[in-house]
């Protein structure tokens, strides 16, 4: 396998369909998977510095992305013993309270599962190119990563 090639057992998507949580785990489902971990980021009604957030807009080069996320569960791999990953994020404007990234990680023993999903969601945060914008009452502005 290269760079970014994954096992057809994971799964990474961008795009703006809403995300199914119930999906996402039955995407790494397996039988030798004693752990399971699901994570889900939402939006919320505030940031550092403003108390009325109303909406967040994401945007992205999708096959820059995508690739990059799939460099993100390779090394996850490499990182710990996992079953499956599946990782997903949205595109466009969500309201508060959707969902707008989530991490799936099946593993032998969830102390891989937990690991794994912490690392992938900490490096798609920190490095995959997404940008974001916030919405509130009266304005909006672009802020740092997704």
């Amino acid at each position: 396998m290269g760079a970014t090639d994954l096992p057809n057992s994971d799964h990474v998507a961008v795009s703006e369909a809403p995300i199914d949580a119930a999906k996402l785990v039955a995407l790494v489902a397996d039988p030798s998977a004693g752990a399971v971990v699901l994570f889900l980021g939402t939006v919320r009604d505030h940031s550092p510095g403003r108390t009325a957030v109303t909406a967040l807009e994401y945007e992205t080069y999708g096959e820059v992305v995508e690739g990059r996320i799939r460099g993100i569960l390779v090394e996850a791999r490499t990182r710990h013993s996992v079953v499956c990953i599946a990782a997903v994020h949205r595109l466009g404007s969500l309201g508060v309270g959707e969902i707008s990234v989530g991490v799936a990680v099946s593993a032998g023993h969830r102390p891989d599962a937990f690991a794994a999903a912490r690392f992938v969601i900490d490096e798609l945060k920190a490095t995959a190119p997404i940008w974001k914008k916030e919405h509130w009452q009266g304005g909006a502005e672009w802020v740092g990563g997704g």
